[in-house]
């Protein structure tokens, strides 16, 4: 009997593809990507917060009425890169505490794909690393410019909103806080401003008065998402007292203090008609069309309102 021998050549060898090498990245990119990831926690809100913040902290500090001791326009003027920096240095870890929460990640898993939490870029844990280096960034740097003490209130209002979740227990609570909000970026900016001055008693009662101007008209911005705070569980103005009362709540709030500010300020008449007819728009829309699509809208008009409310100081002072 043969016996057959089979020989197999070296080129019959399956071979095994070498594993591809990726070219390490440098250290200049690294670090680009890892600025865009910090920048993506505050991407959604520069026009909303950053942006009209700026300019309402730089036109309190242009109107010289804030302080007793008013500085030049060009001094100002020179502050505005520092205004901007405070705003958006407080800004940056309150977003990462709302974001790292576990149902703000599924919320944002659906709407917002792109933030570094949903995208897993960066997990929690990294998250609230990142969160206690920006609260001692932004403190630092707020002690330094002398607006320590609003940077200290916007911390308390980021554990009252994002980790005692406030806002979703009470209209009362959810309406003080989102006041709290609104004004302490503005008086930190306004401070930032005017150097670090100290306020003086009319700058106090401005803030005081805006305080209660948005708790009782703020709330607009529920109106629109009735629907899904009901579904959430949350207790809104709108959904706590009726949507009919609710909308009756923001169209008198608006036009009361749109007469009730300007003459705060003493203002001459040409002041009234822009804040008024606005209002009187917002209050019109509330009742006309109730669709969810035309509220979206009023609360845009809403905002238009708010910033002109914001500019009376300095309006005043170019009188």
């Amino acid at each position: 009997m043969s016996t057959m021998t089979s020989t197999t050549t070296i080129s019959e060898v399956p071979q095994t593809a070498p594993p591809k090498k990726h070219a390490p990245r440098s250290l200049p990119s690294k670090a680009l990507s890892y600025a865009y990831q910090l920048y993506l926690f505050t991407a959604s809100d520069f026009k909303t917060v950053v942006y009209p913040k700026t300019i309402v902290g730089v036109l309190n500090g242009l109107s010289g009425l804030f302080t007793e001791t008013p500085d030049s326009t060009t001094t100002v003027l020179y502050r505005i890169p520092l205004v901007f920096l405070w705003i958006w240095m407080n800004l940056f870890p309150f977003n990462i505490n709302n974001q790292r929460q576990p149902a703000a990640i599924v919320e944002d898993t659906a709407n917002k794909a792109w933030r570094p939490l949903p995208s897993k870029t960066l997990t929690p844990k990294t998250a609230f690393r990142i969160m206690i280096t920006g609260y001692i960034a932004a403190f630092s740097m707020s002690y330094y410019l002398g607006a320590l003490t609003p940077s200290l209130a916007l911390l308390g209002l980021g554990i009252s909103y994002n980790d005692l979740h406030a806002a979703d227990r009470s209209c009362i609570s959810r309406n003080l806080n989102n006041a709290g909000l609104y004004l302490g970026f503005i008086t930190g900016a306004s401070i930032t401003a005017i150097g670090g001055d100290a306020l003086n008693a009319a700058a106090l009662q401005w803030f005081a008065l805006l305080y209660i101007t948005v708790f009782t008209t703020g709330h607009m911005q529920d109106i629109p998402d009735r629907i899904g705070d009901k579904a959430r569980g949350r207790h809104t103005v709108p959904l706590v007292i009726g949507d009919t009362l609710g909308r009756w709540t923001v169209a008198v709030g608006t036009l009361f203090w749109s007469i009730a500010l300007p003459m705060f300020w003493e203002s001459t008449w040409w002041a009234y008609p822009v804040p008024v007819g606005l209002a009187a728009w917002v209050a019109g829309r509330l009742f006309t069309d109730k669709s969810i699509q035309a509220d979206d809208f009023t609360f845009v008009v809403w905002n238009a309102w708010i910033s002109v409310i914001y500019t009376l100081p300095f309006l005043k002072s170019l009188a």
